[in-house]
């Protein structure tokens, strides 16, 4: 996902979608240990996207408490 469509997201939203994407790369590890994975860049995607909502968790996590 790109950064602005996280941004859009509203923190329910932004968990679930978080679960799922952690979900997909679990799978996806589990078929690289097979050795069936067709795209290994997909990890990659699955990753940032991962780091991503991280960060902007942790954004509204800080601006919350300045607030």
């Amino acid at each position: 996902m790109k950064i602005k469509e996280i941004k859009d997201l509203t923190p329910e939203e932004l968990r679930h979608q978080y679960e799922e994407t952690s979900k997909e790369l679990f799978n996806l590890r589990v078929q690289q240990a097979t050795g069936q994975l067709e795209r290994p860049s997909r990890l990659r995607e699955l990753r940032r996207s991962l780091a991503r909502m991280l960060t902007v968790q942790n954004e509204r996590k800080q601006k919350e408490a300045k607030a």
